[in-house]
């Protein structure tokens, strides 16, 4: 199997979620400096909060990300400061995409927008590519490759990277519970799942923050994170940096484990799976918090609540996409089933409650 045939590919643009390519092409000829009358848009599968397009014009291509239409939630799609956040880090972190440009002035397309560079290679979706021959141990030492790369996020020098005024690391742990309960509240449907119980769990089971503060991405799965195409064990690039910010590190590990699903989990919950966790060779959810352990020096003790609220909050995420699905403000039938997802995860936010999942 060729390494382009690993590539992800863009692809048609969805309906509803076409831009204004007049304006656009307009706007970007004296930012990029070259004729950009030939320019062609796609879209990149996937995503379903910002939207991320293939720019391309001759031998150039770019990447444009853009706030969904008709979003509810204004300071989830806060194109600035992702922009910002991957301008600091261009010298500090070389896994994040370089920014290129920002535009705030709506008349172009209807919201703020970013450009970046374009990072080729492999990104791994909710099943594990087929043509992708790697052996279970070599499957295992990617999917640790991808937990040492937030590890190294975790370990920027914050003021050398000039975050160190970025965010509110002191409180994070409550400001997080509290915002996404907030979150969760203004995103109810009449037909939505219950959450009080799991709302009251993580309040009264709140501990202690870590003692470290740093770069966290927040969003950290494995279709937010680009393989090398020659040498698929290794990562080349991070995306989707929407909802990063300083805080605790352990909630930056929890959030990424409410989408690990492992071999020993209910079936309900591997069935709902977005991504290929439960393949063959790839590490248990235990043996990542020991490694994080082993590489930070942070106590996981209290895993279970950082699992609990890594679920609570894709609940939650999930209910805002599907919020918009019900009201009309986006055609995009992925959506509907979002409000499925919110039951099955606030199942497993109950069976961690009850002491059925503990690892």
């Amino acid at each position: 199997m060729s390494a382009d045939e690993l590539v992800d590919k863009a692809g048609s643009i969805r309906a509803g979620e076409e831009l204004n390519l007049d304006a656009l092409k307009q706007h970007l000829e004296p930012i990029l400096g070259i004729n950009v009358s030939a320019l062609k848009v796609s879209q990149f599968p996937g995503g379903h909060s910002n939207l991320t397009y293939l720019l391309s014009s001759g031998d150039e291509q770019w990447v444009l990300r853009r706030p969904p239409f008709g979003s509810k939630v204004k300071s989830a799609h806060d194109m600035s400061r992702e922009y910002k956040i991957l301008s600091a880090l261009k010298n500090v972190y070389s896994y994040g995409p370089a920014p290129i440009h920002f535009c705030n002035d709506h008349s172009v397309l209807g919201s703020d927008f970013y450009l970046m560079n374009y990072i080729e290679g492999l990104v791994i979706r909710r099943e594990y590519p087929s043509n992708l021959n790697l052996s279970p141990d070599q499957i295992r030492q990617q999917l640790l490759n991808f937990f040492d790369v937030l590890g190294d996020l975790h370990s920027v020098n914050l003021k050398e990277a000039g975050l160190d005024n970025f965010g509110k690391p002191t409180g994070y742990v409550r400001r997080q519970v509290e915002g996404w309960s907030r979150r969760w509240e203004n995103a109810v449907t009449p037909d939505t799942v219950n959450c009080d119980n799991t709302i009251k769990w993580l309040n009264d089971n709140m501990p202690f923050e870590s003692e470290k503060a740093s770069v966290i991405h927040n969003d950290y799965k494995l279709d937010n994170v680009i393989f090398d195409a020659e040498d698929p064990l290794q990562v080349i690039g991070v995306l989707d940096w929407e909802m990063s910010t300083v805080g605790d590190p352990l909630m930056d590990l929890g959030c990424t484990l409410g989408y690990w699903v492992q071999t020993s989990d209910p079936d309900f919950f591997r069935e709902a799976r977005t991504m290929p966790s439960d393949i063959e060779g790839a590490p248990r959810r235990v043996e990542i918090i020991n490694r994080f352990q082993e590489r930070t020096g942070l106590s996981v003790e209290h895993f279970p609540f950082y699992f609990c609220f890594g679920l609570f909050r894709l609940c939650v995420i999930g209910q805002q996409i599907y919020y918009r699905y019900y009201h009309g403000h986006t055609k995009d039938q992925r959506f509907a089933g979002f409000l499925e997802k919110a039951h099955v995860l606030q199942k497993m936010c109950e069976m961690i409650i009850a002491g059925k999942i503990t690892d």
